[in-house]
């Protein structure tokens, strides 16, 4: 397929790259390419398992423009299914919910069971040959690592999971003994941002700017001892980390992305999940959802009100919200910079922008893939 933006995609050495240009950021064709080249194939993070905990427990994503809705069965299993009517695309879920018998559409009230079998559609009795026992709810694959549960669309064509997630939990595990899968939910929040989800991404992949942008979390962050690290399908950044005991306290801040818009901040005491969903060339929205340790004292402190444990939880949130607005406000300026028509991609940085290349070197060979 010939396609005047072919070349911008050759492979090129960090020492001598260039950003990925604007066109790619700007031009409203690109999202479509984007939903068959990447998002119809990837692996999405839906939620953690502990907003699943009990059968007809359910949760609602968009995964790169699929609407999906992911429950837990009679059988206790996780499943994923379209969030989309077989009768006319009407939504089976508007929002997340706990204890469903059943999964009814909120158009016509076609109902579905949890494992997604059709067993009710009103007043059908009259079209001929029609027969509830042959629709279904398309399904998706689903795995649940670390008490994340994930799904793909397309999992003939998706990257193996264990590839996606290779050498996180050894990882953890040796900053941490405590397992993600023992955390809990506490808190969601989501922005919509005037930009596209790559310059997110991008801004997400570095810290070169947080000395500029980020003046307290610069001031709890080693920025000499900042680094990145990349793996086939994912990168890390950390560094050693000195906060207040009341918020963090002493230790590592790991940020996780994994391929192509999931992200994992870990910080002591605490998980932080964002997913990064396009919604149009210049918008993305942007959830975070907050996880605390569920251990047996933590919980009974939660119960009784310790004002301790709520402080650093409040803390945590006043920290996070400051710097989310930081980089919403830099990621919209930065997109108004690629719209504008002044600039012309420029060079890396090879020492602080490793993860952004990385990046973008896998967005170009799956353009490449695309186009091909």
């Amino acid at each position: 397929m010939d396609d005047p933006r072919a070349g911008d995609l050759a492979p090129q050495p960090l020492a001598r790259a260039h950003a990925l240009p604007a066109r790619w950021y700007c031009d409203p064709a690109v999202g479509e390419f984007e939903r068959r080249a990447i998002f119809g194939r990837a692996w999405h993070l839906l939620a953690h398992a502990s907003r699943l905990r009990g059968a007809g427990d359910h949760v609602v994503a968009d995964c790169g423009g699929l609407p999906v809705i992911a429950v837990r069965g009679a059988d206790g299993v996780v499943r994923a299914f379209h969030n989309v009517c077989r009768h006319r695309a009407g939504p089976i879920a508007q929002c997340d919910g706990l204890a469903a018998k059943s999964l009814r559409c909120r158009y016509h009230g076609w109902t579905y069971g949890l494992d997604g079998q059709l067993k009710s559609a009103p007043d059908m009795q009259s079209a001929e040959g029609f027969d509830v026992a042959g629709v279904r709810l398309p399904e998706l694959a689903v795995r649940e690592w670390q008490g994340l549960v994930f799904a793909t669309a397309d999992a003939a064509n998706a990257i193996p999971f264990e590839d996606l997630v290779a050498g996180i939990a050894e990882r953890i595990g040796a900053r941490d003994g405590d397992e993600l899968a023992g955390y809990g939910h506490h808190r969601h929040v989501a922005y919509d941002i005037a930009c596209n989800w790559k310059a997110y991404v991008d801004n997400y992949l570095e810290g070169y700017h947080v000395p500029h942008v980020h003046p307290a979390l610069n001031r709890m962050l080693d920025y000499r001892s900042y680094r990145t690290e990349t793996a086939r399908w994912h990168s890390l950044q950390w560094s050693p980390l000195e906060s207040d005991p009341a918020l963090y306290g002493d230790g590592e801040a790991l940020y996780y992305w994994l391929w192509p818009n999931t992200m994992l901040n870990i910080l002591p005491g605490r998980l932080q999940t964002n997913r990064v969903v396009p919604l149009a060339a210049d918008r993305c929205r942007v959830e975070f959802d907050f996880y605390y340790p569920m251990h047996p004292a933590d919980a009974d402190a939660a119960a009784d009100g310790d004002d301790a444990l709520r402080a650093r939880r409040d803390a945590d949130r006043d920290f996070s919200d400051e710097v989310q607005l930081e980089d919403l406000r830099i990621c919209e300026d930065v997109q108004r910079g690629l719209a504008s028509g002044s600039y012309v991609a420029g060079r890396l940085n090879p020492l602080r922008e490793g993860g952004v290349f990385h990046f973008q070197e896998l967005l170009r060979a799956a353009y490449r893939d695309a186009l091909a």
